[in-house]
């Protein structure tokens, strides 16, 4: 088991903080096997006080994330199925998104995971409706949630939910996080890399890379790289699985991405400096790529001079 996610689930549901307004939660540990220890990360070890037989009184059902090639135990799944048929709430932090698929609770449905193990929750549950992006999706009663961070934001989902956005908000503030954070996993992915040296389009594409704020058509492209523009297109698709138009937005916008990061300038003058020429275009293409506007973008992702 992740020791953070465990301790995600805690922070908001297993700390007292009526004296801030916040009901007080009947937050319990339950384990297949009480009273026994596990191993979590970190050399640590877990003993849970109570069995699975507790489950059945909950409104909630919270699964920390944990390995995903071992498939969970019989008496896992019957509890979650349980606490579905019976209208309580379950919530899947991270990989935990496994285990409630395996319970068949969310055939037909979205859910959400962290962007590494999407592909691998797909393939395993094709009837699941896996969606890569999504920082924490909501199907019926069964809540799933993105890597780490992610799990706060589907934990204060359910209490917005349930108890309102000012209670939401005062959980949050003891937190020291956003009640509410925009946008998807999008603009946590790594930026597109140059391609290896060995590929046949590598000189092209490192002059283009160079020269984002230049206009370049298919013929322009394809006379720098002494080919033509069908063999370009052909080779665009094979070595970076996309058009060069595609290659080319993607590159101006992880560019977008770090002058926002890493200085002042105006949106307009990012725009010009990155090739899309005016602001309206840069926002169309950022929020399309990234999941967010990029004034929200250098909001939270602005290195100030001094750090």
């Amino acid at each position: 088991m992740a020791p953070f996610e465990l301790g995600v689930l805690h922070e908001v549901f297993g700390i007292d903080r009526s004296d801030d307004g916040v009901p007080a939660f009947d937050y319990q540990v339950c384990a297949e096997h009480p009273r026994t220890r596990f191993p979590v990360a970190g050399g640590m070890h877990v003993t849970a006080r109570r069995g699975l037989a507790a489950c059945a009184q909950a409104d909630l059902i919270a699964l920390p994330s944990g390995p995903i090639d071992h498939p969970p135990s019989a008496a896992v799944l019957s509890a979650v199925r349980a606490a579905v048929d019976r209208g309580a709430y379950v919530l899947a932090v991270c990989t935990a998104a496994f285990t409630v698929a395996a319970a068949g609770v969310l055939d037909g449905r979205p859910c959400a995971t962290h962007w590494r193990y999407a592909p691998q929750l797909q393939h395993r549950f094709p009837d699941v409706l896996v969606n890569p992006d999504a920082l924490y999706l909501q199907a019926g009663s069964v809540v799933t949630s993105a890597g780490t961070a992610a799990g706060i934001d589907a934990c204060l989902h359910l209490i917005r939910t349930e108890l309102g956005p000012a209670i939401a908000g005062r959980i949050a503030r003891r937190m020291v996080v956003a009640p509410h954070r925009d946008g998807g996993q999008r603009q946590f992915l790594e930026r597109p890399l140059l391609p290896a040296a060995s590929s046949s389009l590598a000189g092209l594409l490192e002059w283009l890379d160079e020269h984002l704020a230049d206009q370049h058509t298919l013929q322009s492209m394809a006379r720098r790289a002494t080919l033509s523009p069908r063999t370009l297109l052909r080779r665009f698709h094979a070595e970076t699985g996309g058009t060069p138009y595609a290659w080319l937005t993607s590159r101006r916008v992880a560019r977008a991405q770090e002058l926002l990061e890493g200085g002042a300038l105006s949106m307009e003058a990012i725009a010009r400096h990155v090739g899309l020429g005016s602001a309206t275009l840069l926002r169309h293409h950022f929020r399309a790529h990234v999941g967010v506007s990029p004034l929200q973008y250098r909001r939270q992702f602005h290195i100030r001079p001094d750090a």
